[in-house]
């Protein structure tokens, strides 16, 4: 029988509270809710102003899932997992009545064998407690809950170990790869077994077979290590994304003299070379190349940390079209569909395993920078169980070519936060503009910054313990101080966060060692000391997508650093970003009053909807030497894109119309964007996004995009209108807008506009039937959509 990995998405019940028998498989659970999983509890509650601002003002506490598995006779003499993909926080987990374990870390993978408790004679019951009282243990929002996907695996006697392949490019030319597979096997039978075990690499229609025969005791493991050598090898690249399908096979002699073949694991692996070079940046299969990168967390607004990876697969073709070919997983291992995705669609990864270490960080409860923190946090855990965590993010992420680098910590050198040393009289960090003086002072009973270097050196020998391929990396904070006191010895290439000014100097002070931005600002100068100094590698600007928590205060419950709102909607900065890094022609206007012209930062608008007369500033975010503009047809201007400006800028009285700019790249080719004045919002159209291109979870989901407009189709991006939503054959997920400042239900069906936009989450109770999304709202004509495997209408009544 091949490995079968079965999703485990239904017959799932939900308690929210304390319930301390519900670990029993006789309890009655008839009153609970059904939920589908993944599940965060905390977004179907209200926002509340009592709950933490860093998380989002939403609640957290305690709950209880009891999960109904039927058994398959065919199981029968097969080994029986359940592997959690994350589960928020400190959970408990039973089967049919049975403990097995607990695991404080709610971003890694959990799996358990069950073989032992399973029962073929009525249905299995596990049960899973998740507590997640402390809502002031993070910096951002966490979800709660069983937020990512379960699945039950089963699969012979004698199988991998989880996370038991590791794959690895020794040589990597044009003409030819090297590559070595290790296979951890373990055998669980009573008696010896002999094996063949056949590693084969599929792409397209070449087949390369690396092939080894061991025999593996009773109740015991071993490494199983093959090798071989690809000709003219299909290389990964964010350009051209190949991947190969990677099957392991064994083939089995029992003692008796019976044999069979199956298949234990497939998966998909690239070919690719990395190297960071101390002079001369990143390397890609031996070309230089600049990570173009913005730091993500986790969450999707709405739909809280309980992602579908469509909405990724949407986000991520937004990135991808805007230039960036890289993400920092923010602050912790993400959910395992996400580097699926990074791999197939071409996006370089570093992977980050803690924002604290032993320390407890400043906590935000009441705003953002608000005194008093609080400093609840993974630090509680991290003596117990860093190793444990950071094993399990290698193991599970270390076959992904999208992954470049393994980052052990985010700015745990953040300065009295709650680190200090002598050297420094006062400390001030980049985010510290309403620290109390007190806390910037040298205090001797703070923790010793010199600890850093201890703790980062073992972290980093963990890591080179399992993977040796990809460097070690961590975004520090502040090196003024932590870099003279060995906390960047051990590390193959640093991450500065901020710390632009300090390139140059580090790279003298360190010469060997590879520099980044790991996290950075979106100013010009930033990128610019990117593209001046060769030695260092890119950039990962904070943030690409806006994110829930690390509010500034109620009613904002979310970050607004990034290019794309929470809505998955374009900001006008992402054309700005767009014309620095995109290789494509861009020309984009944007416009605002021309008295709130603050240089680099003014915050404009995608409208052409002012008071006659007014004098509005123009901004055009372009990579085309010369632009002409237009204001109904008629020329204003004609400019020049200059070297140390991030756009083209100007001002004129408004007119209503229609404000366009045009101009002509190097290969001639000719290109256009124009602003036109729209009427008042009567309309709504409808867009949904192919959720078929994506095969991740056997759940489809329907993203719809609905827009205002007015009278002749004009989009209406100034308009904010409440939307209702309804649903024929299918079941509302979730609203999502994109303003941080609206504090409506996120289980309600119903929700404003904002900026003229609104994203619907949903999925169809029955596939094999369409599903019809119908919205209105007052003084609006009421749109529809049907959707079905085969069919996208619009329908406007």
């Amino acid at each position: 029988m091949n490995k079968t990995i079965l999703t485990l998405t239904n017959n799932c019940k939900f308690y929210l509270g304390d319930c301390q028998n519900a670990w029993q498989s006789w309890f009655n659970d008839s009153d609970w809710e059904d939920v589908s999983l993944p599940h965060d509890w905390s977004v179907t509650l209200p926002f509340k102003r009592e709950y933490s601002s860093g998380t989002g003002y939403l609640a957290g506490g305690i709950g209880w899932y009891r999960l109904r598995i039927k058994p398959d006779k065919n199981w029968i003499g097969k080994r029986i997992s359940i592997l959690f993909d994350g589960i928020y926080k400190n959970s408990k987990v039973w089967c049919n009545s049975y403990y097995l374990g607990a695991r404080p870390n709610g971003y890694i993978p959990i799996s358990y064998d069950i073989t032992d408790q399973f029962r073929f004679d009525r249905d299995n019951l596990i049960c899973i407690q998740a507590d997640h009282r402390d809502i002031s243990d993070s910096r951002w929002f966490t979800g709660s809950g069983i937020t990512r996907k379960v699945t039950l695996i089963i699969e012979e006697p004698v199988h991998l170990l989880p996370d038991g392949i590791s794959f690895t490019t020794e040589m990597v030319e044009a003409d030819q790869a090297s590559f070595t597979i290790k296979n951890e096997i373990i055998n669980t039978e009573a008696a010896k077994m002999s094996i063949t075990l056949t590693n084969k690499l599929l792409l397209e229609h070449e087949c390369f077979y690396a092939e080894i025969s061991d025999t593996i005791g009773a109740d015991s493991q071993k490494i199983l290590i093959t090798n071989g050598t690809i000709p003219l090898p299909k290389l990964w690249s964010p350009n051209q994304p190949s991947l190969y399908t990677l099957e392991t096979w064994i083939h089995l002699k029992q003692p008796d003299g019976t044999a069979f073949d199956y298949l234990a694991d497939s998966r998909k692996v690239g070919i690719r070379s990395i190297l960071f070079d101390p002079d001369l940046g990143f390397f890609l299969n031996g070309h230089q190349t600049v990570l173009k990168g913005v730091c993500v967390h986790h969450d999707a607004g709405c739909l809280g940390a309980a992602v579908h990876p469509a909405v990724w697969y949407r986000r991520l073709k937004k990135l991808k079209a805007m230039g960036c070919n890289a993400l920092r997983m923010s602050h912790n291992p993400h959910m395992p569909e996400l580097y699926d995705l990074c791999d197939s669609m071409g996006f370089f990864v570093i992977d980050e395993a803690f924002d604290e270490w032993e320390g407890p960080k400043n906590k935000w409860s009441t705003g953002h920078n608000v005194y008093p923190p609080k400093h609840e946090g993974y630090y509680l855990d991290f003596p117990t169980w860093h190793e444990q965590d950071l094993t399990a993010l290698i193991r599970r992420d270390r076959h992904h070519p999208c992954v470049i680098l393994w980052s052990i910590g985010n700015e745990i050198d953040y300065p009295n936060d709650p680190y200090c040393h002598s050297s420094f009289d006062t400390m001030t960090g980049n985010n510290d503009a309403n620290k109390p003086s007190a806390e910037r002072v040298y205090n001797p009973e703070r923790p010793d910054a010199s600890r850093l270097a201890v703790i980062a050196k073992q972290l980093t020998k963990i890591v080179k313990g399992i993977d040796t391929t990809r460097p070690v990396t961590l975004a520090a904070a502040f090196p003024e101080l932590s870099a003279k006191l060995g906390f960047l010895d051990s590390l193959d290439v640093v991450g500065y966060n901020y710390k632009e000014h300090l390139y140059e100097e580090s790279h003298l002070a360190f010469p060997d060692k590879p520099f980044m931005g790991s996290e950075n600002s979106h100013s010009i100068a930033a990128w610019r000391a990117v593209t001046d100094n060769p030695y260092i590698s890119g950039q990962f600007l904070w943030t690409g997508i806006d994110y829930l928590g690390e509010a500034q205060g109620w009613p904002i419950h979310g970050s607004g650093a990034g290019l794309l709102t929470l809505a998955g909607f374009e900001k006008p900065w992402y054309y700005r970003r767009q014309s620095f890094w995109s290789e494509k022609p861009v020309i984009h206007l944007s416009t605002a009053f021309a008295e709130r012209e603050e240089g680099e930062w003014t915050y404009v608008y995608d409208s052409w909807n002012y008071p006659a007369g007014e004098e509005i500033l123009i901004k055009c975010y372009t990579n085309l030497r010369e632009v002409s503009f237009y204001l109904n047809e008629e020329l204003i201007c004609v400019k020049q894109k200059e070297a140390n400006k991030d756009c083209i800028s100007f001002s004129v009285p408004f007119r209503p119309g229609t404000l366009s700019a045009t101009g002509k790249a190097e290969d001639g080719s000719v290109h256009t964007h124009m602003l036109k004045t729209s009427g008042s919002a009567c309309q709504i159209q409808l867009k949904s996004w192919d959720y078929n291109s994506l095969a991740c979870w056997e759940t489809p989901l329907f993203q719809v995009e609905a827009t205002l407009t007015d009278h002749l189709g004009n989009e209406v991006l100034t308009g904010f209108s409440a939307l209702k939503v309804s649903i024929e054959n299918g079941r509302l997920l979730g609203l999502e807008n994109g303003d941080l400042s609206d504090v409506t239900d996120y289980s309600a069906s119903s929700r404003n506009t904002y900026m003229g936009h609104l994203i619907i989450y949903a999925v169809p109770d029955d596939v094999t039937k369409e599903t019809v999304i119908t919205v209105g709202g007052d003084t609006l004509k009421t749109a529809s959509l049907i959707l079905s495997d085969s069919l996208v209408q619009n329908e406007v009544n």
